[in-house]
């Protein structure tokens, strides 16, 4: 399945409909919906096993009782190291995912696939099929959403509701055009700068299925990722 996010012009950037269309999918993906609900969920996370998908990395599912509480991601990449604040008490059950993802070295050594730079502007990783279709052999629910989406926030790419799976995008500048539709993951505390580097690179070319957007020029390779709580 293909995680997408859409357009800029419609101001909806998953079913968005303008003369470019920007595809943020996890497997297909759409970015975060922010703000909304965040506490911790005492009934767990509901992590829904899926079948059948061919671009699915089967590494099992994560504990439905992830922590509620904050954490940090850090990924080693070819061009430096990036850290993200993982917001684990507003959005425990995509922490306690990608905690899971990590510990199972499920990111490592996968490229970041999509770069868009006209109408939005983001950075999205976390696909081991490398093109925008592949993610766990699970799905979960949006939380989290609601707030804008400003320079240095992570959020993740989605299908629809509760196709969350592993794939996030960096918001390389604010793009308050983005509908609240996907979870916001945390915010970067260090390497930034390493996705402007990319961004300024531009694309090796336009997604030919014009979603919007395309593979970076730089390439920027997920060596390693690991989650800690605080």
């Amino acid at each position: 399945m293909k995680l997408r996010l859409l357009t800029v012009t419609a101001l909806v950037l998953l079913a968005g409909c303008s003369s470019k269309t920007i595809n943020f999918s996890q497997g297909a993906g759409r970015p975060l919906a922010q703000g909304g609900s965040a506490a911790a969920v005492p009934e767990g996370c509901v992590y829904t096993p899926t079948t059948g998908d061919p671009s699915a990395k089967d590494v099992g599912v994560p504990p439905a009782t992830p922590k509620a509480a904050k954490a940090t991601m850090r990924i080693a990449t070819n061009l430096g190291d990036i850290e993200i604040a993982l917001d684990g008490v507003k959005a425990p059950c995509a922490t306690g995912s990608f905690a899971y993802l990590a510990g199972k070295h499920f990111f490592d050594n996968t490229k970041c696939h999509r770069l868009t730079t006209e109408g939005i502007w983001v950075l999205q990783c976390g696909d081991p099929a490398g093109n925008g279709t592949g993610g766990p052999a699970y799905r979960y629910e949006t939380e989290n959403t609601g707030a804008p989406y400003s320079r240095g926030t992570v959020a993740l790419a989605n299908a629809g509701p509760g196709t969350n799976g592993s794939q996030f995008f960096f918001n390389y500048k604010d793009n308050p055009q983005i509908g609240p539709d996907y979870s916001m993951l945390g915010t970067v505390t260090k390497g930034l700068d390493i996705v402007d580097r990319v961004a300024a690179g531009g694309l090796t070319a336009e997604d030919p299925n014009g979603a919007g957007g395309g593979p970076p020029k730089i390439e920027i390779v997920l060596q390693t990722v690991t989650v800690t709580y605080a």
